[in-house]
Formats: C-alpha cells, structure tokens, sequence
C-alpha cells in the first residue's frame, strides 16, 4: 500500500510538468489594417483573429459611435503583444492576450493632437511608428524606446 501511495506522488509531482517550448517569435511579419464593422468588430482571416473595439474608440475619442467607418491598424511583436492605432489617435494600445480578451497593458502617448495617416512596421526588437512616411518612434510594450 506504502509503495502505491508513493507511486502517485510520484506520477502527481513529476507526471504533469509543464512544457516550455522556447525561443518563440510571436511577431507578424507586417501590420494588418483593418476595416471596422457596423458593430465594432476588426477581423484579420489570415491569423484568425477577430475583435470587438468599439471601447478602444470609445476611449480615445470620448464616442460611443466614433469606430464607424474607421480602420484600425495592428501589428504584434515578438513577445506577443499587439499595438493598435487609427486614425486621429493621440495614443498606441499594446494589449496582451488573455483567455479569450485582450487585456490593455500600456497606453504609449504618442502625439498631442493625433496622428492623420499612423502605420506600422516590425523593426525587432521594436514596432516602428510611422506617420504616414515619417518615423515617429521606436515602441516597445513599456513605451517609447529611450524613454
């Protein structure tokens, strides 16, 4: 009986280990923009990926229909995070995924009276932030890089 007891300890302790499967680049190669729908919804087929961000424009504009007929722009970095900017944002959203939600984890001010045309681009270790053709910044998760 001792020997079946400690026979499940064993297989209990040593049998669930997790694994870690490292390095993992979790970085899309450019950005996706995509058109908002009538009901506030961003959908990227090429990575399965769909999301409601009505409360992303409701933030940055103080607007509870502000999301109609705009584009959103995303890009995920190397670590897994996704920036998402539009048009006439003051800020860049870095959410992290979190059981079916993206959950916001900086806020990065970028410019006192927004951006007219912001675009993306994978420049790893960093998100490079383009105003139109003209770099803007260098971001990571925590903000601008040197900040």
């Amino acid at each position: 009986m001792k020997k079946i007891g400690i026979s499940i300890l064993f297989v209990f302790l040593f049998g669930c280990s997790q694994i870690v499967l490292e390095p993992v680049d979790f970085a899309w190669p450019i950005e996706s923009v995509l058109d908002v729908s009538d009901d506030g919804k961003v959908s990227e087929t090429r990575f399965s990926f769909t999301a409601n961000v009505k409360s992303l424009f409701f933030e940055e504009m103080n607007d509870s229909s502000s999301y109609k007929k705009e584009t959103v722009r995303i890009i995920r970095d190397t670590k897994g995070y996704y920036f998402m900017i539009a048009s006439g944002f003051k800020n860049v959203y870095v959410f992290k995924s979190d059981d079916g939600t993206f959950s916001l984890e900086n806020k990065i001010s970028i410019s006192e009276f927004g951006l007219d045309l912001p675009a993306f681009n994978q420049r790893v270790p960093y998100i490079e932030l383009l105003e139109g053709e003209e770099h803007v910044a260098y971001l990571t998760s925590e903000g601008i890089k040197g900040e």
